[in-house]
Order: structure tokens, then C-alpha cells, then sequence
């Protein structure tokens, strides 16, 4: 409350995932439209997904140091051979061993247990209600080498370096939260010696869900770098929660997921380009697509057949993958993974591959809907009236294809919408030579 800034110009939150929305709202309050730089291994969903949606710029940094090797993530239930193999075996090798135990009231029965365990094992215990004079003196001693294995609380998150302690052994790990799992495996592993960190944790199958989940997905993904894939599956998880209010987690349950971001996209992009118009580049906003998705309907038989991809989860996978898609290169690596899994690609797949084309093409052209049926193609434009798009150079190549093809379409007005009709349309890709040649005018 008593810091003062003469003219604020710059904020930058470290380990973001350790505030509060309440705490980020104070620090909001310092300075209006102050730029802010955030920093963190694993973004809390909601901030990830500010950046998924294009309301935050984010960088991400893959490029791990020198010499540095993934920590092997072992997942496994509570027994006493494991921990004593795996600190034996560091020991072993002149390194030392990190134990986190969560519960102050009994670190020191897990103490006696490791000791037990592991007779001739230099044991010591650190966590946060000790004097600070005495944990310094603890962190000190271990880093100079006096124990071999440190007993501790989370305290030993972040902030801590210590080259020589390369295992790391979590106990019930299912309690602990994917972020605080994350940077406390990011302890260890921090030279150019093979890391081990194991999570100790109930039976799977007796785990919640979201625990077992949570458990899996760090074991999964264990390279460097792979923060960014870690928060992406805890955006998976909990969901990204109310994004203007203190609710952090929860999906929007009544509309579903994905109508939720499909709302939220138009949302942002009508205000990047009618609110904020001048806080971003004008020449971004020339360039952006006039239609955000365009929608095929068509009497063509375009699917995965049953014969062909057997598994109804897989089939519906492959949907969405290709519907995912943006680039030639990218389908053209979607067909050939077909190929080596399933063989020759059928025609109602070729017809439903060569729709994904003609969809890039309708959006680029100005078509929000696209009607294939019966021999006839008809193209719905932009709803709105006074879009951009119909002072726009992509409308003018429409009418200027109109004026050199009289005959090959016709444009009329129906149901307050422009619409454009094409005859004699009998497959896909004589759709996509009309269309590209639209698009090339």
C-alpha cells in the first residue's frame, strides 16, 4: 500500500501460477494499461487461455540448455524397495536425493522410516515453520554435502539449485496440483546427470479422475520444455474457468466447451476491430479473414467409411483432426498417415479430403455457407450489411469474375442475404475450379 510509482511503465509477474486472481487485480490497479510481461514453466489455465484466444501475446522458450537430460518420471504406489532402491542408487553415484513429504506432523516418522531403510544414509529434515537461522543452515549444509538425502515440505519449489541432487521422490504425489508437480520435478535434473523423480501416490485405479489424470500427464510428458503441454492439460482438466471473474476452474458447462470458444473468438475479434481498432496494427486487421468459418452442406456421400476405420472413437478423432487442419502440407501428411494406417484412401474419404480445400477456398473467396446439391452450388455471403468485406478487394474479384462469366453464375438477393448460384456443378473439384478461379481474378 505505501509503494508509490512515479510513472509505471512496465510490470513483470514472475511464477505467475503462485498468484491469486484477486492479488493480479491489485497489481492491475497500480497503473491503468500498464504493459505487463508475465513469466512462468506452467500458466494457470485461465492465462493460457487468454493466449489461446489471441488476447495475449505469448512466446514460448523450447530450447533447453546444454548437455541436459529429460527427467525420468516414474508413477508408482507408496512401497518401502522402491525408495530404498532408488535412494541406494543415487547415493551411489555421489548424488543426492530430495524427499517431499507435504505434512509437518509426520516428516519425522518418514524420516525414521528412510533411515531404517537406508542405514548408512545421511538423513535431514527442512520445512517452513522452522527457525530460519536453522533451515539456512540445513540448505547450506545440504548443499555443501553433509546429508545425502533432504526430507522436505514444497518450501524447496522454486528458487532452489542444487546440481548434485538429481532424484527426486514425492510422496502421495495425487494430492499435489499439476503446476506444483511440475516445478518441483524441475528441481533435480539441473546439470549434465541423468535425473530421476518418482511419484509415490495410491493405487490409480483408486484415484479420482482428475488426480489419475493429473498423475499420467506428468509421466507423459517428461521432456524439457514441456511446461507449455502440461498446462495445456490441465486447460483440459479443470477447464478455463469465468475469465473476467475469481472462478479459476469449471467448464462452461451449459453451452459446451467448444460453442463457448467459437463465442469467444468472435467476441474478441469484434472488439480487435470496431473497440481497440487503433491498438493494433492496421494492416493486420486488412489482412484478416472476413469470414471466420465457412459451412459446407452438400448431397455428396463425403465420410470415413465403417469397412475402412473400424473404431467409432477413432473415426470421430480423425474428424476432428482433419477439421483442425489449415495448410496443404498438413493434409497432405493427414492423407499419407492414412495410407500407412489404413491402407488406400476410398473415394467418400477423397471427396471429404477435397471439401476441406474447397471450405479454405469459400472462406478466402467470402462465402459464410456453401450448398453443393443436385448439380447446383449456391454461395451465401457475409449477413452483415455493412461488413467491410463488400468494399473489399476479395468482393471486388467476385464481381469482376461476374462481368467476364455472365453465364457461369448469378447473384441475387434472398432472406435480407447475398447469395451467388453456380449450374452444372457434378463434383467437388469442378466446385473448387469455380471457386479458384474467383479467388485468381
Amino acid at each position: 500500500k505505501r509503494v508509490k510509482f512515479k510513472d509505471l511503465g512496465l510490470l513483470i509477474i514472475d511464477e505467475e501460477q503462485k498468484f491469486g486472481v484477486a492479488v493480479k487485480d491489485k497489481l492491475k490497479t497500480m497503473k491503468e494499461n500498464v504493459d505487463t510481461l508475465t513469466l512462468t514453466a506452467t500458466p494457470i489455465p485461465r492465462t493460457l487461455q487468454f493466449s489461446m484466444m489471441g488476447a495475449r501475446d505469448m512466446s514460448i522458450i523450447k530450447t533447453p540448455p546444454p548437455n541436459r537430460y529429460p527427467i525420468e518420471t516414474i508413477l508408482t504406489t507408496l512401497n518401502e524397495e522402491t525408495i530404498r532402491d532408488a535412494v541406494n542408487y543415487e547415493v551411489s553415484r555421489g548424488g543426492q536425493v530430495f524427499f517431499v513429504h507435504n505434512r509437518i506432523d509426520n516428516i519425522k516418522e518418514v524420516a525414521g522410516m528412510i533411515q531404517r531403510l537406508c542405514p548408512d544414509v545421511r538423513i535431514t529434515i527442512g520445512h517452513g515453520q522452522m527457525d530460519g537461522k536453522k533451515l539456512e543452515k540445513i540448505m547450506t549444509d545440504f548443499i555443501d554435502g553433509l546429508h545425502d538425502v533432504l526430507i522436505a515440505t514444497t518450501i524447496i519449489e522454486s528458487g532452489i539449485d542444487i546440481p548434485n541432487a538429481n532424484t527426486m521422490i514425492i510422496n502421495h504425489a495425487q494430492n499435489f496440483g499439476l503446476s506444483d508437480l511440475h516445478q518441483l520435478r524441475g528441481r533435480v535434473g539441473r546439470t549434465n546427470k541423468k535425473a530421476f523423480c518418482y511419484l509415490l501416490s495410491h493405487p490409480l485405479h483408486l484415484l479420482p479422475t482428475e488426480s489419475r489424470k493429473r498423475l499420467q500427464a506428468l509421466e507423459q510428458f517428461s521432456d524439457l520444455g514441456s511446461g507449455l503441454n502440461i498446462a495445456m492439460r490441465d486447460l483440459d482438466i479443470r477447464g478455463a474457468g469465468n475469465l473476467l471473474g475469481g472462478e479459476q476452474s469449471g467448464f462452461m458447462a451449459d453451452i459446451g466447451f467448444e460453442t463457448y470458444q467459437k463465442i469467444l473468438n468472435e467476441a474478441v475479434s469484434e472488439l480487435k476491430e470496431e473497440q481497440f481498432k487503433e491498438m493494433y496494427d492496421e494492416e493486420k486487421l486488412k489482412n484478416q479473414d472476413f469470414v471466420k468459418e465457412t459451412q459446407i452442406e452438400t448431397d455428396f456421400e463425403i465420410l470415413l467409411p465403417d469397412e475402412y476405420v473400424d473404431g467409432i472413437a477413432e473415426r470421430i478423432s480423425l474428424y476432428r483432426e482433419l477439421d483442425s487442419l489449415e495448410t496443404e502440407d498438413q493434409l497432405q501428411a493427414f492423407i499419407q498417415q492414412m495410407i500407412d494406417r489404413f491402407g488406400p484412401v476410398p473415394r467418400q474419404t477423397l471427396d471429404l479430403i477435397e471439401t476441406i480445400r474447397m471450405r479454405w477456398i469459400a472462406k478466402d473467396v467470402g462465402f459464410e455457407k456453401i450448398i453443393l446439391k443436385n448439380g447446383v452450388m449456391i454461395g451465401s455471403f457475409i449477413s452483415k450489411d455493412d461488413s467491410p468485406y463488400f468494399q473489399s478487394e476479395k468482393f471486388t474479384k467476385v464481381l469482376n469474375y461476374l462481368k467476364r462469366r455472365p453465364r457461369s453464375g448469378k447473384m441475387y438477393q434472398k432472406n435480407n442475404g447475398l447469395r451467388m448460384s453456380f449450374k452444372e456443378v457434378s463434383t467437388i473439384k469442378k466446385a473448387i475450379e469455380i471457386l479458384k478461379e474467383i479467388q485468381m481474378n
